[in-house]
């Protein structure tokens, strides 16, 4: 069976593999609306961030012999740790400015964060074996879907809805939701607010770790990582709507899943094919497919 002259199987180890990239795409987006929806900063630092994620697991192997299952909690929480002393140290004083004292600051630290691994460790990737116990690949009838592929779609889609639950769902995300939009008023509660925004960049920058951490195996662990994913993460949240945090994981995936798409109907165009997105949703929605308008 064909579809459009394209052999089913063809069409659904796309639609696979195409979902991967989709779970970093949602992960890594999800984290720069969290940090965006909360506290207003567009945190360019989310890309070197991810690759701090990465390198940390694979200093810990390399390093340490401290395996993939240890790494993938440790890296966040120190990649999270790093991001807290970001927010108290730099990012507080920003905060009332124009988005634009942001963006140059996280850029900045950018610059800063990859220059120092790659004086360290050059820019040739480090190579990280897939865990074990998830070696291998699962016989679908069209296809052989790696093992650590199907965990990568399941770990991140797990991370993200359980992500969305908390900040929509309790009354620790309308903490943080009131947090932003009041925050004299949610003092007035006893409420330690500047503790409470701290910790939320903190994890929206783990997320970032997390991602670093599963897509280590997948692709080489290299200091420049980030600048290759950020980008498109970038267009993927602007289509989703800055701030959205379901927007954010919906249109992740789903843009995975079209540039898998486009790779199979017109391969020229799948390094553009989001961005071409991203120009047409702005220019007819300019808040973004589930952002609200201002």
């Amino acid at each position: 069976m064909t579809i459009f002259g394209i052999p089913l199987p063809a069409m659904l180890s796309q639609l696979l593999l195409g979902l991967v990239n989709g779970s970093f795409y949602a992960i890594l987006s999800l984290g720069l609306a969290v940090i965006f929806g909360m506290l207003n900063v567009i945190n360019f630092t989310h890309g070197a961030l991810f690759m701090l994620g990465a390198m940390l697991t694979w200093m810990g192997l390399a390093y340490f012999n401290l395996p993939y299952w240890v790494m993938i909690f440790v890296a966040p929480i120190v990649v999270g740790l790093v991001g807290m002393v970001i927010e108290r140290s730099m990012l507080r004083w920003i905060y009332r400015l124009d988005h634009l004292y942001g963006l140059l600051l996280t850029f900045g630290l950018t610059l800063v964060l990859e220059g120092v691994f790659r004086s360290i460790y050059g820019s040739s990737g480090q190579p990280y074996d897939v865990p074990d116990v998830l070696s291998g690949a699962t016989n679908l009838g069209f296809m052989y879907l790696p093992n650590y592929r199907a965990w990568v779609v399941i770990a991140s889609l797990a991370v993200c809805f359980a992500t969305w639950f908390v900040i929509e769902k309790t009354r620790l995300g309308a903490y943080l939701r009131a947090g932003t939009e009041n925050p004299k008023l949610v003092e007035a509660f006893g409420i330690n607010v500047p503790l409470m925004i701290t910790l939320t960049y903190g994890f929206g920058v783990a997320l970032a770790a997390f991602a670093g951490v599963l897509a280590a195996p997948v692709i080489q662990v290299s200091p420049l990582m980030g600048q290759h994913m950020i980008i498109t993460v970038f267009a993927v949240v602007v289509i989703g709507g800055m701030g959205s945090i379901m927007g954010s994981i919906i249109t992740g995936l789903l843009l995975g899943v079209i540039e898998g798409f486009t790779r199979v109907f017109w391969p020229e165009a799948s390094a553009t094919v989001v961005f071409v997105i991203m120009a047409i949703v702005l220019l007819i929605r300019p808040a973004g497919l589930f952002g609200k308008e201002r």
